[in-house]
């Protein structure tokens, strides 16, 4: 077996894409991460992303990690866990955490912890679904895509959604998303009320988010409504649509049955402390 460790998305995509493809919709977050970083369609970052591929012959896995992330194994087999995790060993330094299927997010980390010491704790545990039965969800208001007066807003409300990933208002990822056409709201009396984006396709596969309704607009189907709408205008151009749920908010994941989104897979997040 042979470990391989790059810094180049593009030469990454290359050469994990056709092992890759055979499942798209599993291998959906490495798979727009990086096409979207080979692409120059990403935000910018001040560090280097760390991307492994596992050969046998061919490639047979996948790991990747960028700035300030844990590193991503998704479904990576288990067996192969611990080369991954010897392989970040030599350029990663000090690591927040791991995430992928258990099993192998859990020998990830004890051969993290065994060479770098340390505990580890299970954060969250999310689910992949695939629109299998698409149902229309509908709530008072409209979608539209969003506008170039809504960035400031859209950033702020990626910041107080998703802290993890935004640690402040990022304007120029909304800048992105707006320059795209990858972000929707839904509009109700003619306030925005809600957000929905998506990652364009990459072999034919379109993974749904960022979904954010503020608190004071809760409760009134707004998210499962755009969803449901995005969605379908992903079937429309003859895309697969996939998307992530929390699985500590059953309310979402009833939602995203309802509008016909059926599981995958289970994954969990493990964060590293000293």
């Amino acid at each position: 077996m042979d470990v391989r460790v790059t810094s180049d998305p593009v030469a990454f995509e290359q050469t994990v894409f056709p092992f890759l493809q055979r499942d798209p919709v599993l291998h959906t977050i490495i798979m727009t991460n990086v096409h979207e970083r080979a692409a120059g369609a990403y935000r910018s970052e001040r560090e280097p992303g760390y991307y492994v591929s596992v050969h046998d012959g061919e490639v047979v896995g996948a790991a990747m990690r960028t700035q300030a992330r844990p590193v991503y194994l998704g479904g990576i087999r288990p067996e192969y866990a611990e080369a991954v995790a010897d392989a970040y060993l030599d350029v990663v330094p000090e690591l927040g955490g791991v995430a992928g299927n258990r099993e192998a997010v859990t020998r990830f980390a004890d051969r993290w912890l065994a060479q770098r010491g340390g505990t580890a704790t299970e954060t969250k545990a999310t689910r992949l679904h695939k629109l299998e039965t698409p149902t229309v969800l509908t709530a008072e208001g409209a979608p539209r895509l969003m506008k170039a007066t809504e960035t400031e807003l859209v950033a702020a409300w990626s910041a107080d959604g998703f802290g993890d990933e935004f640690s402040e208002p990022d304007l120029e990822w909304a800048e992105l998303n707006l320059k795209s056409e990858r972000m929707w709201i839904w509009e109700a009396d003619g306030e925005p009320v809600s957000m929905v984006g998506y990652h364009h396709a990459v072999f034919g596969v379109c993974r749904v988010g960022p979904v954010y309704t503020p608190p004071e607009h809760r409760r009134h189907g707004y998210a499962g409504a755009l969803t449901s709408h995005v969605s379908a205008a992903i079937l429309a151009q003859g895309n697969q649509a996939c998307l992530y749920t929390d699985l500590a908010n059953p309310t979402s994941n009833k939602i995203y049955h309802r509008a016909g989104y059926r599981p995958v897979a289970d994954f969990v997040d493990v964060e590293f402390t000293p």
